[in-house]
């Protein structure tokens, strides 16, 4: 049962989990997430301070919010992230503070965010191979982001988790690279369905594949594994570990077996928005509103008023009619 101070919606999820986008910039350009032209960015002046976005976290664990995960665009373009790590840390109630990143500015402030007060790292790699690597990202260097993740584990995250978009005819090839990968490495390999955020083109569908095709990897690769359930920090994935492997694999499939029953998450946009979900567009800005807490409050409590039982990406994958508007946003203005 809700208790008092919980953030509850009209269909009884209990909401603890807020991701915190600091900024809709980034110095990757993945095929998933921009447009090939770019993006045109916020001004500076409309994106939230830390000392704003400390606020709205201060309100926010009033109202029993304990999980925070930083996330972009790419949250290690701003400045003195672990300033603002810092900040959060000191806040009554947050418990746990996690980072979303693509990893090329990882491996120089790892140490010095485990130290500000961050929890745990995720960090973005759709593909192992160089080549692949920089195609997916429009020019990324995947050796930076090794490098990320060899820092990560050197300054003692953990878990460490690697989120993988499985795009079909692009890096289905590799899921078994990934695979083997967690069987000498501590680490969680997460794959994730391509998402039509912000974009419901041909492309996404010709891209689109479910996570089904990674179990049968296993089988056909004679690799025995079983669910793992001693995943921390795990939200919506199904985890799996191969049998006496040092790390663990988790699919997590928001469009062919979706998880809005279970959902605990809001978001925060780098302009100061709360979204109450993902996909579809309604969002509620903050800023008119910062140095008023009870005012803060109760715009999270109309954002939750306003979420909806569900998405509907399988119906946008079937091209079929929604019941509301998708939003226009793409990935990187939200921060997924």
């Amino acid at each position: 049962m809700p208790v008092a101070g919980q953030l509850v919606d009209s269909y009884g999820r209990v909401h603890d989990y807020l991701r915190i986008a600091v900024t809709d910039r980034c110095n990757l350009r993945c095929v998933y997430c921009m447009p090939a032209e770019g993006m045109t960015f916020e001004p500076d002046h409309r994106i939230l301070s830390y000392e704003e976005i400390a606020e709205i976290v201060e309100t926010a664990a009033a109202l029993g919010i304990r999980k925070l995960r930083i996330t972009g665009g790419e949250p290690l373009v701003r400045k003195g992230l672990d300033t603002l790590i810092a900040m959060l840390a000191a806040i009554p109630g947050i418990e746990d503070i996690a980072l979303t990143t693509n990893g090329i500015f990882l491996a120089p402030f790892a140490d010095r965010l485990r130290a500000a007060g961050l929890t745990r790292v995720n960090i973005s790699l759709d593909s192992l191979r160089a080549d692949r690597f920089a195609m997916i990202t429009r020019g990324g260097d995947v050796s930076k982001v090794l490098a990320g993740l060899r820092a990560s584990q050197l300054a003692g995250f953990s878990p460490i988790k690697l989120n993988v978009v499985l795009m079909k005819g692009i890096n289905d090839d590799e899921v078994e690279d990934f695979l083997r990968m967690t069987i000498e490495e501590p680490i969680q390999i997460r794959f994730i369905e391509y998402m039509p955020i912000g974009h419901e083109d041909n492309s996404w569908r010709a891209g689109y594949m479910p996570l089904d095709y990674v179990l049968e990897t296993c089988r056909r690769l004679g690799l025995d594994c079983e669910p793992a359930k001693e995943v921390y920090g795990n939200g919506p994935a199904q985890s799996y570990r191969i049998a006496g492997a040092a790390g663990t694999f988790g699919l997590i499939h928001p469009v062919s077996d979706h998880f809005c029953g279970s959902c605990n998450r809001l978001r925060l946009t780098a302009d100061g928005s709360i979204k109450p979900c993902l996909y579809w567009s309604d969002e509620y800005n903050m800023r008119g509103h910062l140095g008023n807490p009870s005012a803060l409050a109760a715009i999270f409590q109309r954002a939750l008023g306003s979420k909806p039982e569900t998405h509907e990406m399988a119906r946008a994958l079937a091209g079929g009619q929604r019941s509301q508007a998708p939003t226009a946003r793409r990935m990187s203005q939200i921060g997924g």
